[in-house]
């Protein structure tokens, strides 16, 4: 079994990242310009970018954003874990648990919660599967949609924007 090691993101991971994330091992393609984004708002500060390796070769990423575009969390003040992925050939060898490790660590330095969301599709079946075994419950909202609540008698697409938000008590 490969060494799996976190930190935080460099720029040189950049292209790394584009490439393993734009190649067949993801099955859809992550823009450089979504990691340059991500460095940019690394080193201001807005959220930090955690990058994870097995061995030598990139196995997948996480993000903690300090100001959470989901009202509720925002207002709480409670960071959230946002876009987790994991190349495929590294899933189900503990890369997302180690992301989500530090990304805990981290946010238990400045809060005592942590939120996180998740889609309804069936490619979020990990994640659905994943977080509540954390101790991550639903946060008695329901479900949003481009960050809003969804209303009884609402018609809504299921697509990445239909997302269930958990928390976690972390101290």
């Amino acid at each position: 079994m490969r060494h799996i090691h976190v930190r935080p993101i460099e720029p040189a991971d950049v292209s790394v990242l584009a490439e393993a994330f734009g190649g067949p091992d993801w099955g859809g393609s992550k823009p450089a310009s979504l990691f340059e984004r991500y460095v940019r708002e690394h080193e201001s500060g807005e959220r930090d970018v955690l990058v994870a390796f097995r061995g030598d070769a990139v196995a997948g990423y996480a993000t903690i954003r300090w100001e959470p575009a989901y009202e509720p969390f925002r207002d709480a003040g409670v960071p959230t874990v946002e876009d987790l992925n994991v190349l495929i050939s590294h899933r189900r060898k503990r890369v997302a648990s180690a992301l989500m490790d530090e990304a805990e660590r981290r946010i238990g330095e400045r809060s005592d919660t942590a939120g996180i969301g998740f889609g309804m599709d069936p490619g979020y079946g990990n994640a659905q599967r994943m977080y509540p075994q954390r101790g991550y419950v639903p946060d008695g909202r329901g479900l949003t949609t481009h960050d809003h609540p969804v209303k009884s008698g609402d018609t809504v697409r299921v697509d990445d924007d239909l997302v269930l938000y958990l928390t976690k008590r972390l101290r």
